[in-house]
């Protein structure tokens, strides 16, 4: 992928603000971190990540999201933001054609990889072709390692028995430190209760807000496997705060309720631009005590 000129890069991304103001912002306020900046344990998986995360899979498909399809220039301008507000949690996927941004931001933006917690995600349900997976994912970012890599989007119960060639593979990059911890992120809710008492998951994605949408199950009988996980030990990470959007007016509310459960370590919210992640961050800063 073709990279832009740095300066038009930072005269886009900061509005006339200096390379110096836009990289060192984040350790400026330093002594006021907002909450959503607040690194915290994902469990016993022994990785940590900013309680807000960035999304880049907002109506994503083969390789398509709304991120991605504003532009190049505006989805880096986008993850060097959350960034510079001390987001350090990045949700990214094959799925979502993301890697080749991060990449840019980190490259073009001079961010330090290893003050990121990068998460992605595969389809591949073929040991071969998970293993490939891997070591494409980590071309396109230009990474030697993911901090979480996720089986994704887990529709029925029973999945481990299917995919133990792929989570054989997933177990073996943990031992030569190409992944940091694995997981799953689920679509149904006895997939859920699989993952939240297997051994091998180290890290749940699990879709939760207190109004039952977009979720897989009842609000209560979610937030009980969720519960069972994080006793468990799992890192736990929540989506679909925002009920995928259709509840954005009441993000508060859930933002509120979702932290107040006590299990969820950090939630994954998809941003398209530097104003909703502001608005965002000062609403968890709010709901978040």
């Amino acid at each position: 992928m073709s990279t832009f000129n740095r300066r038009e890069f930072m005269l886009t991304t900061a509005g006339a603000v200096s390379a110096g103001t836009l990289l060192g912002g984040a350790r400026a306020h330093a002594a006021s971190t907002p909450k959503a900046a607040e690194m915290v344990p994902l469990g016993r998986s022994g990785v940590a990540a900013s309680r807000l995360g960035m999304g880049t899979g907002t109506r994503a498909w083969n390789g398509s999201s709304a991120q991605n399809r504003q532009g190049k220039q505006t989805f880096v301008r986008a993850l060097v933001h959350a960034y510079e507000r001390g987001i350090r949690y990045f949700d990214l996927a094959d799925m979502y054609g993301a890697h080749d941004y991060m990449r840019l931001a980190i490259k073009e933006a001079g961010i330090p990889r290893e003050e990121l917690t990068l998460l992605t995600k595969t389809v591949s349900k073929d040991a071969a072709a998970l293993e490939a997976d891997l070591d494409r994912f980590r071309k396109e970012a230009d990474t030697d390692y993911f901090d979480i890599c996720l089986l994704h989007c887990m529709t029925e119960g029973g999945w481990e028995g299917k995919l133990s060639p792929c989570m054989e593979v997933m177990a073996k990059a943990k031992e030569n430190g190409t992944v940091r911890a694995c997981g799953v992120s689920c679509h149904n809710l006895n997939a859920m209760k699989d993952a939240a008492v297997s051994p091998w998951v180290d890290i749940m994605l699990s879709r939760i807000n207190p109004f039952g949408i977009k979720m897989d199950g009842t609000v209560d009988e979610v937030v009980e496997v969720l519960r069972t996980a994080h006793d468990n030990g799992k890192g736990m990470l929540g989506m679909k705060i925002a009920g995928e959007g259709t509840a954005v007016d009441r993000l508060p509310e859930s933002l509120k309720f979702v932290f107040g459960l006590g299990c969820i370590d950090a939630v994954t919210i998809g941003f398209l631009n530097p104003e909703e992640i502001d608005d965002t961050i000062a609403k968890l800063d709010a709901a978040v005590a």
